[in-house]
C-alpha cells in the first residue's frame, strides 16, 4: 500500500494571499510538499503528470511574486497547471479532476477566477496574454492599469506559428507582458546553471537598466557610437544567453535560469515585475521533477491512468470504457496499417504535428525514419507539407486528432481540396474522448468535413473496417480522411492485407421493417443492438462523403422511419446529409437525426458522457420508442421531417 504523507505548511494554503503572506525561506518546503501532494492525488485519480511536476517553483513563485488573481497569469495548454489548480483553493477539489461533475483538466474561466483563460489546444497564451496587457493599457481604472500579465509557455507549444505571430506583434507593443518560456527539453550543468542564474539577475536588475538606458541616452547623440554600442551590447549578450532571436523581436530577454532554484525564480520575477513593456524569462525545468519514474519516462507520465504513488506501478490495466476489451485499439490498428503499407510502397509519407507517440506512429518512425516527419506543434504546416509532397508524385498521410485538425481547416481546404491532392487524414480521438473534456473532443469533423468539394470521407464501424478504409483512402486519387474514435473498438480483429472497400458502398448489417437506422462509425455498434430490441433494420453507412443514396432511398422507400445516429453534432453532420438527400430527390419520409447535442460535453467517462447524450444502445432505443409514439398521437405531416 502507498504511504499516506502530510501536508502541514499546504493545508495552511487555501489561496494565493496565503503564500503571499509566507516567508521566502519557507517556499521550498511549500514546493516540496505541493509536488508530494501532487504525485499522491494524480496517482490516485490518473490525469496529467510530468508536466506539472516540473512547473512547482515556478507555480510558487509565480502567485508570490504576483498579485493574482490581480496580476493574470496565462497558462498554455493547461497540462501543467494542477500546482496552480492546488494553490487556488482547489486542492481538496483535486481527488474529482478530469472526473465527472469534478475539475477540469484544464484551466477553466467558469471554475476560477485565477483561471484566466481557458485552454486546452496550445500556443494560445502570449495572443491572450497581450491582449489582456492591451486591455488594461486601455483602462482608464489606475489599479486595473497597473496589473501585470504573464504567458506561461512550453518549449513544444513555442514551436507553433501562433507564439511567434504573438512575439511579433508584442514586440512591437509597449504592453506589460512578461512571457516565460519553460523549456524542459534541455538540461543545464551546475555550473552554467549558477552563471545563468546569477546574470539573470543582473541583467533584470535596475542597476544593469538604468545603466543601460542612461547610455541609450548619451550615445543615441552620437550615430556612430551608438550603433557601435548596441552592436557591442548585442555580441556580448549573445556570447551567454541565446536571447537574440527574442531581443530582435522587441524582447528584453533574461535566462536561461534553474527553474527549480526557487530563490533564483523569486528575485528574478521579482525584478521583472517592476519593468515595462515586453519582457522575456526563458527557465529551464525537467519533466517530472521529483519522481523518479516519471524523469525516466516522463513521457509515459505525461498522462497517466491511476499508479502507485511509490513506486509508480500502473494500477489500472486495459481501457475501463471498453471493459478491458483485447486487441488492438484503433490508434494501434492504424500503426500497424502504416507500417504495412510502407512496406510495399516507399512513396508514403507519415506526417504528425507532434503526437508521434498519440497517434500510433512510434513503430513507424523507428521502422522508416526517411518516411516519418514531425513537424511540431504545428497543424497548418503539416497539412501544407503533405500538399507540397502531393503535389510531386508522394503519397502523404498526416495522422492528427479531430481536435487538432480544426486548427489546419484553411489549409485542408485552400491547399489539399482546391488542388484535389492525394492526402489521406487519419483522424484519430473523433467523437468524445472523455477525461479531456471539450477542448480535446473531436465533435464537428463529420460537419465541417462533409461541406469541402473533392474530399472522401469514412467512419470505420469496427477495427477491421479501419484499416480498410485507411487502404481505400490512400488509394484513392484524391484527399481522403477517416475519422475513428479512441481506444477500442467493437473487438473484430483486422485481416493483415491491405483490401480497400467499394467506395461510398454502406452494408446492411441487420434487416428488420418500418425503422432504418443508418448508423455511422462507432454508432454501428449500439445501433444493432437497439435495432435487434426494435426489430429495425440497421444500415452501417462507411461512407459520409459520398453517401450511399441509391440505398438510402431504398431504406426510405421500405421503411416509415428512418433514424440517423452519428457521434458527432447533428448540426450539420452525416445525418444532415442524409435529410439533403431525401430532399433533393423529394422524397417524404420522417426522419430524426441523432447525435450530440447543440452544446460542449463536459468531461467525464466516456460512456458515462455517451449515455447522457442518449448515444448508447439503450438511449437509441429509447429516442426511436419517443419518435414512435409520438408518431401515433400525431400521424406525420406529408412532408420531410427532420426533428433533431
Amino acid at each position: 500500500m502507498p504511504k499516506t504523507h502530510a501536508f502541514p505548511l499546504l493545508e495552511s494554503i487555501n489561496n494565493p494571499d496565503d503564500v503571499r503572506s509566507l516567508d521566502a525561506n519557507q517556499l521550498e518546503e511549500l514546493a516540496d510538499e505541493l509536488r508530494a501532494f501532487l504525485i499522491q492525488t494524480v496517482g490516485q485519480t490518473g490525469g496529467h503528470l510530468s508536466s506539472g511536476l516540473g512547473t512547482v517553483e515556478l507555480t510558487v513563485a509565480l502567485h508570490y511574486v504576483f498579485n493574482t488573481p490581480q496580476d493574470k497569469l496565462v497558462w498554455d495548454v493547461g497540462h501543467q497547471s494542477y500546482p496552480h489548480k492546488i494553490l487556488t483553493g482547489r486542492r481538496d477539489q483535486m481527488r474529482s479532476i478530469r472526473q465527472q461533475n469534478g475539475i477540469a483538466g484544464f484551466p477553466k474561466r467558469s471554475e476560477s477566477p485565477y483561471d484566466t483563460f481557458g485552454v486546452g489546444h496550445s500556443s494560445t497564451s502570449i495572443s491572450a496574454a497581450l491582449g489582456m496587457a492591451i486591455a488594461a493599457q486601455q483602462s482608464a481604472d489606475e489599479d486595473e492599469a497597473d496589473k501585470k500579465v504573464v504567458a506561461i509557455i512550453g518549449d513544444g507549444a513555442m514551436t507553433a506559428g501562433m507564439a511567434f505571430e504573438a512575439l511579433n506583434h508584442a514586440g512591437s507593443l509597449d504592453a506589460n507582458l512578461l512571457v516565460i518560456l519553460n523549456d524542459n527539453d534541455m538540461s543545464i550543468s551546475p555550473n552554467v546553471g549558477g552563471l545563468s542564474n546569477y546574470l539573470a539577475r543582473i541583467l533584470s536588475g535596475k542597476l544593469y537598466l538604468t545603466a543601460r538606458a542612461g547610455s541609450k541616452k548619451v550615445l543615441s547623440q552620437i550615430p556612430n557610437m551608438w550603433e557601435l554600442a548596441q552592436r557591442v551590447e548585442e555580441h556580448a549578450k549573445g556570447m551567454v544567453i541565446p536571447g537574440t532571436l527574442f531581443e530582435e523581436l522587441g524582447f528584453n530577454y533574461i535566462g536561461p535560469i534553474d527553474g527549480h532554484d526557487i530563490d533564483s525564480l523569486v528575485k528574478t520575477l521579482g525584478n521583472l515585475k517592476s519593468l515595462d513593456g515586453p519582457q522575456f524569462l526563458h527557465i529551464v525545468t525537467k519533466k517530472g521533477k521529483g519522481f523518479t519514474p516519471a524523469e525516466e519516462d516522463p513521457c509515459a507520465f505525461h498522462g497517466v491512468g491511476s499508479y502507485d504513488p511509490d513506486t509508480g506501478e500502473s494500477l489500472t490495466t486495459g481501457n475501463a470504457s471498453a471493459n478491458k476489451k483485447v486487441g488492438p485499439t484503433y490508434t494501434q490498428v492504424f500503426g500497424d496499417w502504416l507500417c504495412d503499407m510502407a512496406a510495399q510502397d516507399k512513396k508514403l509519407m507519415g506526417i504528425t504535428p507532434a503526437m508521434r507517440e498519440g497517434s500510433g506512429m512510434v513503430a513507424f518512425s523507428e521502422q522508416y525514419p526517411a518516411q516519418y516527419f514531425d513537424v511540431g506543434i504545428a497543424e497548418q504546416h503539416a497539412v501544407t507539407l503533405a500538399a507540397g509532397m502531393a503535389c510531386d508524385g508522394l503519397k502523404p498521410v498526416v495522422a492528427i486528432y479531430s481536435t487538432f485538425l480544426q486548427r489546419a481547416y484553411d489549409q485542408l481546404i485552400h491547399d489539399v481540396a482546391i488542388q484535389n491532392l492525394p492526402v489521406m487524414f487519419a483522424i484519430d480521438r473523433a467523437g468524445l474522448v472523455g477525461a479531456d473534456g471539450p477542448t480535446h473532443a473531436g465533435s464537428f469533423d463529420l460537419s465541417y468535413l462533409r461541406c469541402v468539394p473533392n474530399l472522401m470521407v469514412m467512419a470505420p464501424a469496427d477495427e477491421t473496417e479501419c484499416r480498410q478504409m485507411l487502404s481505400t483512402g490512400y488509394q484513392h486519387n484524391g484527399p481522403s480522411a477517416v475519422r475513428y474514435p479512441r481506444g477500442f473498438g467493437p473487438g473484430r480483429q483486422p485481416a493483415q492485407d491491405l483490401e480497400t472497400l467499394p467506395v461510398g458502398k454502406a452494408e446492411v448489417r441487420l434487416s428488420g421493417t418500418r425503422i432504418a437506422i443508418l448508423a455511422f462509425g462507432s454508432m454501428v455498434a449500439p445501433a444493432v443492438s437497439a435495432g435487434e430490441a426494435l426489430g429495425a433494420t440497421v444500415i452501417n453507412m462507411r461512407f459520409v462523403k459520398p453517401l450511399d443514396e441509391n440505398l438510402i432511398l431504398e431504406m426510405a422507400e421500405q421503411h416509415t422511419l428512418i433514424i440517423t445516429v452519428e457521434e458527432n453534432v447533428v448540426a450539420g453532420g452525416a445525418g444532415s446529409g442524409v435529410n439533403e438527400c431525401l430532399a433533393a430527390h423529394g422524397v417524404t419520409v420522417a426522419i430524426h437525426n441523432l447525435g450530440l447535442p447543440d452544446r460542449f460535453v463536459e468531461h467525464g467517462e466516456h460512456s458515462a458522457l455517451l449515455g447522457q447524450c442518449g448515444l448508447d444502445a439503450k438511449g437509441i432505443e429509447t429516442a426511436i420508442a419517443n419518435v414512435l409514439a409520438h408518431a401515433n398521437a400525431q400521424p406525420p405531416v406529408a412532408k420531410q421531417c427532420a426533428i433533431t
